[in-house]
């Protein structure tokens, strides 16, 4: 029996003037699956993240969201039921932690007592201590701690779809390595729909349960790893070249058995 689906762009197209930032685009995303968007600056996938959740309207084409046409679903009520991670946390400055995460809840008119049990389920699950965190501002946290805090208010009002346009971009390749883990653990355990923004090929591989390549605005090839690996396409030949190419290095560099 086929998986149900949560997202299906059919024959999207937005353009900005003369530009196509996004052509003739056709792609489905299952219900459960954790999708990465790769490509380069201006191929179209941030573009195409935005008309997900009505950030920006449609040309042509049509989107669906857990079988509805996003048109005819008000954007703000949209919106809240889309989990959205942005590349640098996106947090309120001037707002706490516990504040920060418990704003979707808030807005949607659940009760106090209610909204603070789940900032404190959450902070747990992104795993920060409640205790320490939830009374600091964004500025006293590290940029680590902060995607932390931005995961968790993109899953306060529970969503089941996650929308994340670069999120682990910014971050140290440490921290970037762990945090990525993290979510894909969140992902599975919540049964969540994931779809993650990336021009890092390795970030994609490494996540992903199935890759989409764009360029130029349109949808150059999609699949698992393995199926993008027999791809005919030299530009999604080239994007996989270079996690090959890092290992090679990598492997030449480093003892092949024991500790470093």
């Amino acid at each position: 029996m086929p998986s149900k689906l949560a997202i299906s762009y059919q024959e999207v197209t937005k353009r900005f003037g003369f530009l196509a930032a996004v052509d003739d685009v056709s792609l489905d995303i299952a219900e459960g699956e954790f999708l990465a968007i790769v490509g380069g600056s201006g191929s179209g996938k941030t573009t195409l993240l935005r008309l997900t959740n009505r950030l920006i309207e449609a040309d042509g084409g049509t989107v669906m969201v857990e079988g509805e046409d996003v048109r005819s679903v008000d954007p703000v009520a949209l919106r809240r039921r889309i989990g959205y991670v942005f590349q640098s946390g996106g947090l309120f400055p001037h707002l706490s932690v516990a504040d920060n995460i418990g704003i979707t809840p808030k807005l949607l008119g659940e009760p106090a007592v209610a909204i603070a049990g789940r900032i404190d389920e959450l902070l747990e699950l992104v795993q920060l201590d409640g205790a320490s965190h939830r009374d600091r501002l964004p500025e006293a946290l590290s940029g680590g701690q902060r995607q932390r805090v931005g995961v968790a208010r993109a899953l306060a009002a529970k969503p089941r779809i996650v929308l994340m346009d670069e999120p682990f971009g910014a971050l140290d390749p440490l921290t970037r390595d762990a945090l990525g883990e993290d979510y894909r653990a969140l992902h599975r355990k919540l049964g969540l729909t994931t779809v993650m923004i990336t021009h890092d090929m390795t970030e994609a591989i490494l996540l992903a349960d199935r890759i989409a390549v764009m360029r130029g605005g349109r949808l150059l090839a999609q699949g698992t790893p393995a199926e993008l690996s027999s791809s005919s396409d030299d530009y999604v030949l080239e994007l996989l070249s270079t996690p090959r190419r890092q290992v090679g290095r990598l492997n030449a560099l480093l003892p092949q058995s024991g500790a470093a």
